[in-house]
């Protein structure tokens, strides 16, 4: 593809301004065969006040362009995916999803991703503007703390519920996927956090795409809602999604896989395989070496008498740790955060607490965090509020409970909760 460039005029005080696209032409199938990654040169002055950029193309075409930004010395500065059609960056506050700071001079690279191309191409226009950014493009301070409508405080599923010992843990219910307005959710990370502790929720995972802008934010808000927010990234790509959980710093979601796996683990974190079957973003990169944990329990199992997730998961391999999350990114999607529950047995209420008891394993789904529940114990297991269901595992075995605390004996290896049609309603590991 061939681009027409036009430059900006300079200003004085550091200031840019275009009137003309910096850049405009068309993608076509063959641009995305060649890279799925674009770069396109943005010239920044020294002492510019702020970094404007936009994105004009027919989103009713079928295209979907991603957006992203990195500095003169290719350090990561933002990502908003498809969500957004424009950003701003200045040194002390940016779009969600892109990091304020410093603005040095030289040649910026805006990324755009070539994520659906239809075989006409689609045509584009880019615009970079540098210099104050208007007011209008600033996030409005007042709404990052605002509580999201509708919710109150509630109190967490792990206190309302009489749970068996853990050895001197505690078991905590959350959630492990969710998303802000930081990437293509449309709640800030406050409401965000009001709405995990209303749905009674202990911790939950915030997860947005190709981002850590989020991650300043979490602390505070997380001890504004009572409610542990742990650091996470949904590394995000057309051939699959993995989060990547701890306060770690950005992953590269250009690199391969393997390299994710290797990243995170060297940097202390937990990687996580994301819905593994889930339509046109089913996992396909190819792994030397799988990552601890994989989401078989996703928003998107629609339907639970499908075994499929089961099956990935037998084929993949019972030593992963298998999790859930909701994927929850707006209040008119049809689930909340905590469908499904993650249940993490945690030797205190903290991220770094949550990420322990992920890493050991000691971990249960739930279809909510006040469903039925299955848990294991230091002899066997517990199935909480089950009374009638059937009791499954992997060899075939199937046992009735009776009771809403039923104590069974159990082998090692998976465990599930199944009801008459065989829907699943609870899983753990033991062993």
């Amino acid at each position: 593809m061939t681009t027409r460039h036009s430059g900006g005029s300079q200003r004085s005080g550091g200031s840019q301004r275009s009137g003309s696209p910096q850049h405009s032409g068309i993608w076509r199938p063959e641009d995305r065969a060649a890279s799925r990654y674009q770069y396109l040169p943005v010239e920044v002055p020294a002492g510019a006040a702020g970094l404007r950029v936009a994105l004009d193309y027919d989103r009713t075409s079928g295209a979907v362009l991603d957006l992203g930004l990195f500095d003169p010395a290719g350090c990561f500065r933002g990502w908003s995916g498809g969500a957004r059609d424009w950003f701003a960056a200045t040194p002390e506050w940016a779009t969600p999803g892109y990091l304020p700071g410093e603005l040095p001079a030289g040649e910026w690279r805006v990324l755009l991703g070539l994520h659906r191309v239809p075989p006409p191409g689609v045509a584009f226009s880019l615009t970079a503007q540098t210099g104050p950014v208007a007011p209008v493009d600033r996030v409005d301070p007042a709404a990052s703390t605002a509580p999201a409508p509708g919710h109150g405080p509630a109190v967490p599923a792990a206190a309302r519920r009489d749970l068996p010992s853990a050895g001197g843990l505690t078991w905590l219910a959350g959630d492990l996927h969710a998303h802000t307005e930081h990437s293509d959710g449309t709640l800030t990370v406050d409401q965000l956090a009001a709405l995990a502790a209303a749905s009674g929720l202990d911790f939950l995972a915030v997860t947005d795409h190709n981002t850590v802008s989020h991650h300043p934010a979490l602390a505070a808000a997380g001890a504004r809602a009572g409610v542990v927010l742990v650091p996470g990234q949904e590394i995000t790509t057309d051939r699959g999604h993995a989060n990547a959980f701890g306060d770690i710093g950005w992953v590269d979601f250009r690199r391969s896989a393997a390299d994710w796996v290797s990243t995170v683990a060297d940097r202390g974190g937990l990687l996580s395989i994301n819905h593994p079957l889930g339509s046109d973003c089913a996992w396909r990169h190819p792994l030397p070496q799988r990552p601890p944990l994989a989401e078989v329990w996703h928003s998107g199992w629609w339907d639970r008498t499908w075994g499929a997730p089961l099956a990935w998961l037998m084929a993949w391999g019972w030593d992963t740790v298998a999790v859930g999350g909701s994927d929850f990114h707006r209040l008119t999607d049809h689930v909340r955060p905590g469908q499904p529950t993650t249940w993490v047995a945690c030797p205190d209420r903290s991220a770094a607490g949550v990420l322990d008891g992920l890493a050991a394993g000691r971990v249960a789904v739930s279809a909510a965090p006040d469903g039925p529940l299955l848990l294991p114990v230091e002899d066997g297991m517990v199935a909480l509020d089950a009374d009638g269901a059937l009791l499954a595992d992997a060899t075939g075995r199937r046992r009735l409970v009776r009771g809403d605390r039923a104590v069974l004996p159990a082998g090692p290896g998976l465990h599930w909760l199944e009801d008459h049609r065989t829907q699943i309603l609870a899983f753990c590991r033991t062993g």
